[in-house]
């Protein structure tokens, strides 16, 4: 994806933004992202942004999908994965979801010129 910079948050994980605004976010181990048995907090949470509440629904419905929230992101336009859970994707859902991602947090310019550049199916096909 065009115009996308990596910076890296206070515990040095990778935040990766366009135009300043992050798309893709490494999280610090958190207590509302734990192992439900031991507790133990996952430290391999990754935050996705979303394009709306009803694609934010579609990935996290499926108490079988890999995507989840918690309350504290109640509101915000995001999923969580467990980076251990990534394999679970198809490369295909993998793309679609990390486009989703930039094309929400892009600027209307840059999301119509990628758009453009990569044809009307571009956002589906990966």
């Amino acid at each position: 994806m065009p115009y996308v910079t990596i910076e890296h948050g206070s515990a040095g994980n990778p935040v990766y933004q366009v135009g300043r605004k992050s798309f893709v976010y490494f999280r610090t181990p958190r207590p509302d992202a734990a192992d439900p048995d031991t507790g133990e907090r996952y430290g391999d949470v990754i935050i996705f942004w979303v394009p709306s509440e009803d694609d934010k629904l579609a990935l996290t419905q499926d108490p079988d999908s890999p995507f989840f929230t918690t309350p504290h992101f109640r509101g915000h336009l995001s999923v969580l994965v467990r980076g251990s859970r990534i394999p679970e994707l198809s490369l295909q859902e993998l793309t679609e979801v990390i486009q989703d991602a930039w094309l929400s947090r892009a600027s209307a310019t840059r999301a119509r010129r990628w758009l453009a550049e990569n044809g009307p199916g571009a956002k589906r096909s990966g």
